[in-house]
């Protein structure tokens, strides 16, 4: 993929796909051996795959959790692509908005500072690593590090 057909895929083809809840489109984006780490803070790594397997859990159900629970925005998007290597690094802003008939109806909007880290097999996601900061986090200033 060229840069732009990969910025094109990340955000309208996967993101976009993860935004209008379709878990068909969203798992079209990947290979049938995709594996996808998630880091939250300090919190237990999760480790998913599209084929399950004993230390990962099904990659759709991850998605189907967050699409039935959030009505998920993401933008502010700022993307390295790295053609030649066939991966991409992408930074962005996630907005979750509780859906009121979910689990966690009434826990309020949470908006998060995201980073995704993307290999790519062709023209879909072969390993994926999500990093999402705490909710709030996204408003938080740098600490000024390292100082002079």
């Amino acid at each position: 993929m060229d840069r732009d057909s990969c910025i094109a895929f990340i955000e309208h083809d996967y993101f976009g796909s993860v935004s209008a809840g379709d878990l068909d489109a969203t798992m079209a984006c990947f290979t049938e051996d995709a594996r996808v780490v998630i880091r939250h803070g300090d919190q237990a790594v999760r480790r998913f795959a599209v084929q399950s397997t004993a230390d990962a859990v099904p990659l759709e159900d991850f998605y189907r959790h967050l699409c039935g629970n959030y009505a998920a925005w993401f933008g502010d998007f700022w993307h390295v692509v790295d053609t030649a290597a066939a991966r991409a690094a992408s930074r962005f802003t996630v907005r979750l908005t509780p859906k009121t008939d979910g689990r966690y109806a009434d826990a309020g909007e949470q908006t998060l500072l995201n980073c995704n880290f993307f290999e790519f097999d062709g023209a879909k996601i072969r390993d994926m690593i999500i990093y999402y900061a705490n909710p709030g986090s996204a408003g938080l200033t740098p600490t000024g590090y390292p100082q002079g």
